[in-house]
């Protein structure tokens, strides 16, 4: 049976009075909504390249947002009675 379903991801990228480039990460699945943050701050003795910081704070809130999602993966996979996937039983070689 197919699925197709569409999930919206709204980014938000500004920048402190501090100097310190801030991210929100919105991930919102119809029933589920999830926010990653993350952030960058330019070192006084580096060069101020914005976009450096968009880029670094963009995905850090990506990772902090994957890993959330990661997280109600695993454990919607052990609600419906499902082993958890660092502890399945490992068949075949080794590799």
């Amino acid at each position: 049976m197919p699925h197709t379903t569409e999930w919206k991801v709204r980014l938000h990228l500004f920048e402190d009075d501090e100097g310190t480039t801030k991210a929100h990460v919105v991930l919102d699945t119809g029933t589920t909504t999830l926010t990653g943050h993350g952030s960058a701050h330019c070192s006084p003795t580096d060069m101020n390249v914005p976009e450096i910081g968009d880029e670094l704070a963009a995905s850090r809130a990506m990772n902090d947002l994957s890993q959330q999602l990661l997280d109600v993966a695993e454990r919607d996979i052990e609600d419906v009675g499902a082993i958890p996937p660092d502890t399945r039983q490992v068949t075949g070689w080794p590799t």
